[in-house]
């Protein structure tokens, strides 16, 4: 007799980013509101993830493309920005995990 946990398929762990990139792309309080932005799931433009942060969009861009190179965001079609898959929250909790680091993107600023 089967129960119903073992029914259910294990949840895979996401991929190990290397600690050294994870934290020096998380070293910005930008970066964190920018995953905060990113955390509905919904794929935005750099401008509106600036309008979202409250910062440039030079800027935006820039903490874009660190949090690409460590691999927490992934550019899509049309040149929309979300959460790579793997990590992507479940809708309505503010948590990202990454594997050796949980992100409670709830508290803060």
């Amino acid at each position: 007799m089967s129960t119903p946990e073992a029914a259910q398929p294990a949840k895979s762990d996401p991929p190990l980013i290397p600690l050294e990139t994870f934290l020096a792309a998380l070293a910005n309080p930008v970066r964190w509101r920018i995953l905060r932005a990113l955390s509905a799931g919904e794929p935005l433009p750099v401008m509106e993830i600036a309008r979202r942060v409250g910062r440039p969009d030079d800027t935006t861009s820039k903490h874009l493309v660190i949090l690409k190179a460590a691999g927490l965001v992934k550019q899509g079609w049309g040149r929309l920005y979300r959460i790579e898959p793997a990590y992507q929250p479940v809708p309505g909790q503010p948590v990202l995990e990454f594997g050796h680091a949980l992100l409670r993107l709830d508290k803060g600023e």
